[in-house]
């Protein structure tokens, strides 16, 4: 196999494969002028892809323009408002830098570049590859990197091909380690959306959660109404978040020190006996060798690490116990920080334990999905190896497929991976680290597929570019998330695909037609998969069509009944205080603390979050979203700005403590942030050329992050052991 170049796309390309001059008149005032004062003529039930948390909205088109985007009344994670992202969802239809035909690598006069395929061509090119490394090596040998509610159709094409080996990069770069650390204490992990009873919470516990400013709809609609009713807030972190500033206690830990306060808590909810005696000795395994454990962890000995006053440890102890079961130790997202996540989600587990709070009103409901049939289709074929040969020998407690590993185990000549499909996955600004061995395995690798909207920066590493239509454009699978009332949302197609571009399930068929498993896809829309599974429900595409949502009644309870003893799904069949699981593995049956790595003189923690008006790096050419955010800010702390000589609104670059350097950043001067620690949002500073508004604006972040601190119990990568320094930029 030849060597791959990283290709500029818009370099090589140009317009021809770009939404370009797509856009005719709508963007003109006069154009926007008339839409906006006319009525609405059509609405279009759809679910949201802006942002992972999938609101159910209505698209209100008039012929074919594109009007608004609104929430959908009744919807449980909307309420039928959308968030700013959502109403934003306008400008992902009219991007113009979308992509919209597939593109081929090809070499010419010795220099790699893109050249616009038909599908045929293209479509081709994967299947005669694809068919080479089956026969030569096993479809096994095939790895799917995928995200998001599309990402379900190349799960089916590479299952349906002979291959395991899927990974959804968000399982170690966001929600693994704490899903991990419920799953051994509780016997199974946290939903999505979380499970937090917030509206009937009398205390909210948050540890670097940002609520507020990860705009997840209902979440923080539930934590407006747990302000609203005066429960107590209680936030750590090291910066005063929107979250902090609706708290009656913030925390301003210092970084990497959770564990360390998670300890003191519930050292002093056990030596005041303070947790929920009859809910423990019922429930829970393990308490005298926590107790025995945690005896010297007060807040005395937590007070030099984590630079929180005893005083105020112990209140706060106190306050979450009064509270209780009607408390909310908030599990949060995008828990990859520190290499001991998993450990300091189950520090979290351990003390919800004590709390009693697990099914019960005011803290962990139980949700509950709808009963919706699986479409009939063949068994999927036994893969000669699974994922799980691979991974579980580096991460033995690993519950999904990691993608580091499978990258890992795609680079040189006697990889295991000999292909690998992208689907909706932007790997170089989501993972730190990766693009230095995606460009090493790419020069293995028999083949590279990506399928994106936008030319990304994972695009340039590819043999073939398929261009995917927006979520505004095409059928998905229902959305079906555990909630506390079961509800489905439908997203169907309120416009014509722009261009050329295709819905990931007409890819994924024409795919598996080439590669002879067409036995698995029989339908020739996928309408026609969603009508039969809502007719085996009693309903109807045409009736979802109209009404966007439908609820199904709960078959199980919402909470469990005072008293109750409750079936865990873990080995002992108990809240695992103390796990066996962990010690078997070689891992701290109970979470330890280890004082985090500290900085030279001169460099500051690097620490990173989210933004109303963007999903990670998703959003940030979008038009819309754009002019709310055009760039992102480092804050810095006064008396650091002052050492410096920097000032608000200037421009520096960041030097991380590997010598990095960052692109040029505009500085916020603030004491939200702690003098040792700097913060940025995440998701800025693109490579990509092809993303003409959001290219070269911003810090990155993940460029930064060169110490790369592995979860060792499952693959997790953390992200917050990084520092960085100051230069001034150029104007």
């Amino acid at each position: 196999m030849q060597r791959r170049d990283f290709i500029k796309l818009s370099a090589t390309v140009g317009s021809s494969a770009l939404l370009g001059s797509m856009l005719g008149g709508c963007t003109e005032p006069a154009e926007w002028q008339r839409m906006m004062n006319a009525p609405p003529a059509t609405e279009t039930a759809t679910v949201c892809n802006i942002c992972f948390w999938s609101c159910a909205a209505r698209v209100h088109t008039q012929g074919s323009r594109l009007w608004k985007i609104t929430g959908q009344p009744g919807d449980p994670h909307s309420d039928g408002r959308l968030c700013t992202r959502g109403t934003g969802g306008v400008g992902a239809y009219y991007d113009p830098n979308r992509l919209i035909k597939p593109l081929l690598r090809v070499t010419r006069n010795g220099q790699q570049r893109f050249e616009v395929a038909s599908w045929d061509d293209a479509l081709g090119v994967i299947a005669e590859r694809l068919t080479k490394v089956a026969k030569t090596y096993g479809p096994d040998r095939l790895a799917s990197l995928v995200h998001g509610p599309g990402a379900e159709h190349f799960v089916h094409l590479s299952r349906a091909f002979g291959s395991d080996s899927i990974a959804e990069p968000a399982f170690a770069q966001c929600r693994g380690p704490r899903d991990t650390g419920f799953f051994l204490t509780f016997g199974e992990g946290i939903s999505s959306p979380e499970q937090t009873d917030m509206s009937n919470a009398r205390c909210v516990v948050l540890i670097g959660t940002h609520l507020g400013e990860n705009l997840h709809n209902s979440q923080v609609r539930t934590f407006a109404d747990a302000i609203r009713n005066d429960a107590t807030i209680i936030t750590v972190d090291p910066r005063f978040s929107v979250a902090a500033g609706k708290s009656q206690h913030w925390l301003p830990i210092k970084p990497g020190t959770d564990i360390a306060l998670l300890l003191a808590w519930i050292n002093v909810i056990l030596a005041e006996k303070l947790y929920d005696a009859d809910y423990v000795a019922r429930n829970t395994i393990g308490l005298p060798e926590l107790a025995a454990y945690v005896a010297p962890f007060t807040p005395e000995w937590a007070y030099p690490a984590t630079g929180l006053e005893p005083e105020a440890i112990r209140r706060t102890a106190r306050l979450m116990a009064a509270a209780a079961p009607a408390t909310v130790i908030h599990p949060g997202r995008h828990t990859v920080w520190w290499g001991d996540d998993t450990q300091r989600a189950r520090a979290m587990a351990i003390l919800a334990g004590l709390l009693g709070i697990w099914g019960s009103k005011g803290g962990y409901y139980l949700p509950e999905a709808a009963l919706i049939p699986d479409y009939p289709l063949p068994e999927y074929p036994v893969p000669k190896s699974s994922w799980r040969d691979i991974t579980l020998a580096k991460y033995p407690l690993a519950g999904a497929p990691v993608t580091n590993v499978i990258i890992d185990n795609a680079l040189g000549k006697n990889a295991h991976y000999r292909a690998l499909l992208i689907y909706d996955t932007n790997l170089p600004m989501t993972m730190p680290g990766i693009r230095e061995k995606l460009q090493t395995a790419s020069q293995s690798l028999d083949l590279i597929v990506a399928i994106d909207v936008q030319p990304s920066e994972v695009t340039g590493y590819a043999d073939v570019v398929l261009p995917e239509c927006s979520y505004l454009e095409r059928y998905d699978g229902l959305r079906n998330d555990p909630e506390i009332e079961p509800c489905i949302a439908l997203r169907s197609p309120a416009l014509p695909p722009r261009g050329e571009s295709k819905p990931g399930w007409w890819i994924a068929k024409e795919i598996g037609n080439r590669l002879g498993v067409a036995d698995y896809f029989p339908w020739k829309d996928y309408a026609e998969v969603v009508d039969w599974q809502l007719r085996q429900v009693g309903s109807s595409l045409e009736e979802l069509k109209s009404t966007g949502i439908r609820f199904f009644p709960r078959t199980t309870p919402l909470y469990y009944k005072k008293g109750e003893t409750i079936p865990f799904k873990t080995p002992s069949g108990k809240i695992e205080l103390y796990s066996t699981t962990l010690k078997d593995a070689g891992f701290d049956p109970i979470p330890r603390f280890t004082p985090p790595q500290e900085a030279r003189p001169g460099f500051f923690r690097l620490n990173y979050g989210r933004a109303p008006q963007h999903s990670f790096s998703r959003t940030q050419n979008n038009p819309v979203l754009f002019q709310l955010m055009p760039e992102n800010l480092v804050w810095i702390h006064p008396t650091v700005a002052r050492q410096f000589g920097i000032e608000t609104a200037s421009y520096i670059q960041l030097v991380n403590q590997d010598g990095v350097v960052s692109n040029r950043v505009r500085v916020r001067v603030t004491e939200r942030t702690r003098p040792d620690s700097v913060w940025l949002v995440h998701g800025f500073g693109h490579t990509a050329e092809g993303l003409k508004l959001a290219f070269g604006r911003g810090a990155d972040d993940s460029a930064l992050m060169t110490n790369i601190l592995y979860d060792p119990i499952m693959g997790g990568t953390g992200m917050r052991g990084n520092y960085v320094t100051f230069r001034k930029a150029a104007a």
